[in-house]
């Protein structure tokens, strides 16, 4: 019986400061009450943990869109990590498109040009897939995961400590009103008591009620110190929990600095892939291509690519220039040498090649039983073979 009175005394205490705080903060909206004013530094500080939360979240958000397209996936991954179960591996695009890549070729036959270029680059996109999957996995872990705790975490801690010393707040407030009033009625009751009215019954009703307003002036007075001490404790807590915000921003900007090195390191690797394929496919490509460029129809050739190796007329390939061989042939049946502008970068693969980079002119000319993919460069001191699919020839 006693816990029930005391859960029924508590509950109705809960409802009165619920009520009191109700009527304070609708009193403050139509201007008929006062309002304390936080001081300007708790005040800058709370629109900075608010600015920080909204664009912590709004870039966290595009981060997963940026890492996963696809709306259905990002579903799926929040399921299973509501869930705490672990996600099942599924294929991404650039591995499903190098196993086709791969199929087709076997289809179309490996000893064939287009078969074996088919499966060279789906080789190298299986490559540029499980690159993506580890920039996934990287940038979730360094990036992501602080972001989303310090959403479902630190600010959600600041976010309850901040709505507690709103209603500190309020009840101050209250506070203030009421002793505001009980010192207002008991300055009526002692001018009314100053008056000599007569009848010994009407002066001691008075007396009563003036002592009675001294005393709930005094119980105001009191309850004012209270909130007031709980208002400064609470507003001391937030600060302390707001200034935290700067070492979160110092340790966000770290987590940014992850996710540029996992970028960086997945772009270098998908340059390095698609270098290496470009390197394949002018190797083993050219020839076969010319074989049957009579064939194929005609295709709009850049006019910036209208001098490459061998004559006006260009193909291009996946970023590789393909020339057809009359000009080629004089240069190879001539005993002179040529000026050539390098078009892309080239790292040599062996001793007998000639590194290069682009846009840098190189003296090429041709060697007798040379393969016909290839010329003789000349840079100063160096020589080695140069592709001709890297090369545009100078007038």
């Amino acid at each position: 019986m006693n816990i029930m009175d005391f859960n029924m005394k508590k509950l109705a205490a809960d409802a009165g400061t619920f009520l009191s705080r109700a009527v304070q903060f609708t009193e403050e909206k139509l201007g008929q009450a006062e309002k304390t004013e936080l001081d300007a530094h708790l005040e800058n500080l709370l629109s900075k943990a608010e600015c920080t939360k909204i664009w912590t979240e709004k870039i966290m958000k595009q981060t997963e869109v940026l890492l996963q397209p696809n709306p259905n996936a990002r579903i799926e991954e929040f399921v299973y990590e509501k869930l705490d179960r672990k996600a099942p591996s599924r294929i991404n695009n650039p591995e499903l498109l190098g196993q086709y890549m791969i199929d087709a070729g076997t289809e179309f036959g490996p000893g064939t040009a287009y078969g074996n270029a088919l499966i060279k680059c789906g080789e190298t996109q299986k490559r540029i897939g499980t690159a993506d999957r580890e920039l996934i996995q990287t940038s979730a872990l360094n990036f992501l995961t602080p972001l989303r705790n310090f959403i479902e975490g630190d600010y959600k801690t600041i976010a309850k400590e901040r709505k507690l010393l709103q209603n500190k707040r309020l009840d101050l407030d209250a506070a203030k009103t009421r002793l505001k009033k009980a010192k207002a009625a008991e300055t009526r009751s002692s001018q009314l008591n100053s008056a000599r009215l007569e009848g010994d019954n009407i002066m001691v009703n008075f007396s009563y009620m003036l002592n009675f307003l001294h005393v709930k002036w005094l119980k105001s007075e009191q309850e004012l110190r209270i909130t007031q001490s709980e208002f400064d404790r609470q507003a001391e807590i937030t600060r302390l929990l707001l200034e935290g915000i700067s070492s979160t921003h110092a340790h966000h900007l770290r987590c940014l600095n992850d996710f540029v090195e996992a970028q960086m390191t997945y772009y270098a690797q998908c340059y390095q892939y698609m270098l290496d394929l470009q390197k394949q496919l002018g190797r083993c490509f050219p020839s076969s291509y010319l074989s049957n460029n009579n064939q194929t129809s005609g295709t709009p050739v850049p006019s910036s690519l209208a001098n490459a190796v061998g004559s006006p007329a260009v193909a291009s390939t996946s970023g590789i220039v393909i020339t057809s061989p009359s000009n080629l042939n004089d240069l190879k049946e001539s005993s002179g040498s040529r000026k050539a502008r390098v078009l892309y970068d080239y790292d040599a693969a062996n001793s007998t090649e000639l590194s290069l980079l682009a846009d840098e002119v190189i003296t090429v000319f041709s060697v007798v039983g040379m393969d016909s993919d290839w010329l003789m460069g000349e840079r100063g001191n160096q020589k080695g073979k140069v592709p001709i699919t890297y090369l545009e020839l100078l007038n």
